[in-house]
This record gives structure tokens, C-alpha cells and sequence, in this order.
């Protein structure tokens, strides 16, 4: 059981992602069911995943896990039709979901368990459904989250507010559990951070206009030299913009 702390907005920047970027899957689902895995003392971030994701789909009905019971039972006050709690683990009890959200409750774990229950709950989806897992800060201004699915990782998504960072490498405190202790020089992640922290110093100038601009240059910057997503629905100015940055999984993993 993790701590539990949580927030309002605390996960904002994921849900949004999730809505904007796989909207299709959302839309074209038979089974729109969305799993909020390990929700928390407080079921506020359930809640706010559901009225943002309602907003793309009117039948999409989402269920908060925990493993908890006292959370479950506090949580049950806010059921209503759509909206769930349940008692349960990486197990994922219940009907196959479509897209499962489970955000800080794998950095407890070694590595090794952390990959093993990415397989569980990948084996606990529907076809083409998605995994989104993912760590962030207190107050949500810093989060790195990972898009997977039966096949394995297949996206790493680094997300910041505006002003909430000093340099893109701080964001490296929130990498997922099976990449945190890579960032040590000889891999891939931390040559990539080296390199973006490098297009950022480079893109200063543009701070002038604004952080958001200096973020958009350091991204086409760093596409130079990186394989970034830099068009819709992953990457490109309409999501650097918002203070994200998106590129294939492998691309970080030698």
C-alpha cells in the first residue's frame, strides 16, 4: 500500500495527454473502460479523470482501484452511474479495461517487479487497449509517464509547467522505475537528458518570448539529433506548447 498522498490537479498534465492523444481509442472503443489504479487516500484524482474524460466520450465509465478497503469504502460516497470504486491490485479485478492509468504506485518496487506487473496488467486488457504508468511530483508541475501495452513500452512522456523546472534534467527524478537507475553516463537516457538540457541552454534567447518558446526551440533543436514525435497525435508544437515532449521507448533503451 503506498502513502496515499494526492491532490487536486496533481494529474492534470497525464489526463489531458490522455484525452488529446488517444482520443480515437477512446471514441472507437465497444468497452470504454478506464481503470484508475491505486487512486489514493483520497478518490479526488478519479474524479477529475472522469469529468475530463466524460468530456470525450459521454458512456465512458472509469473505476478507481485501490487496495485499501478503509479507501475504497471513503471513496464509495462518490459512485454514481459511470463511476466506480473497487478493492483490488495490479490484478486489475473486474471486466478487461480499455486503458488502465496507474501513477506512483510502482516506485516502491525493484525493477524486476516493476516489469512484471507491467506484464499483469497488460495481460489484464482489452485488444488494443493501454497502459498508461507514470510517476509525478506533489503538486503534479513535474511527471514522466510511459505508454504500454501487451507488447511492451512503447512511448516515455516528459511533461513540466512552465517555470517549475530550472533545466529539462530535473525531470529525471520522475523517470519510471525501470529507467531511474539508467541515468548514469554510458546509457541513452542520460545522454538524451544531457542533450536536451544542452538544447535548452542553447535556446535561452528565446526565453525572452517566454518559456513556452524556449521549450518549442529546444524540441526542434533536440529532433535533430533524437527521435522525437513531431507530429500530431504525440508530438509537435500543439503538444510542446503545453509543456510535453514525447519519443519512442526504444530510442532511450540500447
Amino acid at each position: 500500500m503506498t502513502r496515499g498522498t494526492t491532490g487536486h490537479n496533481r494529474l492534470r498534465r497525464a489526463d489531458r495527454w490522455l484525452a488529446a492523444v488517444h482520443e480515437g481509442l477512446l471514441r472507437s472503443a465497444a468497452d470504454p473502460l478506464v481503470v484508475d489504479l491505486g487512486y489514493g487516500a483520497s478518490p479526488v484524482t478519479t474524479l477529475e479523470l472522469f469529468a475530463r474524460l466524460r468530456m470525450v466520450r459521454r458512456d465512458l465509465e472509469v473505476v478507481g482501484v485501490e487496495i485499501d478497503p478503509e479507501r475504497v469504502a471513503a471513496a464509495s460516497a462518490y459512485r454514481k452511474p459511470g463511476l466506480d470504486f473497487r478493492r483490488g491490485g495490479f490484478e486489475i479485478p473486474g471486466r478487461p479495461p480499455l486503458v488502465i492509468r496507474a501513477f506512483n504506485v510502482l516506485r516502491q518496487y525493484p525493477e524486476a517487479e516493476a516489469w512484471r506487473y507491467w506484464e499483469l496488467m497488460a495481460s489484464r486488457l482489452q485488444p488494443g487497449g493501454l497502459i498508461v504508468e507514470g510517476t509525478c511530483s506533489e503538486i503534479g508541475h513535474r511527471a514522466v509517464w510511459v505508454g504500454l501495452d501487451p507488447a511492451g513500452p512503447r512511448t516515455l512522456t516528459f511533461a513540466a509547467r512552465f517555470g517549475g523546472i530550472d533545466k529539462p534534467s530535473d525531470l529525471a527524478e520522475r523517470l519510471p522505475k525501470t529507467l531511474i537507475h539508467r541515468n548514469v553516463p554510458g546509457e541513452r537516457v542520460h545522454a538524451f537528458l544531457t542533450d536536451w538540457d544542452r538544447a535548452w541552454a542553447v535556446s535561452a534567447p528565446f526565453g525572452a518570448y517566454g518559456a513556452r518558446q524556449r521549450w518549442i526551440r529546444a524540441a526542434l533543436l533536440l529532433s535533430d539529433s533524437w527521435p522525437l514525435h513531431t507530429s500530431a497525435p504525440y508530438g509537435g508544437t500543439a503538444r510542446w506548447r503545453l509543456g510535453e515532449l514525447s519519443l519512442p521507448w526504444s530510442a532511450l533503451v540500447s
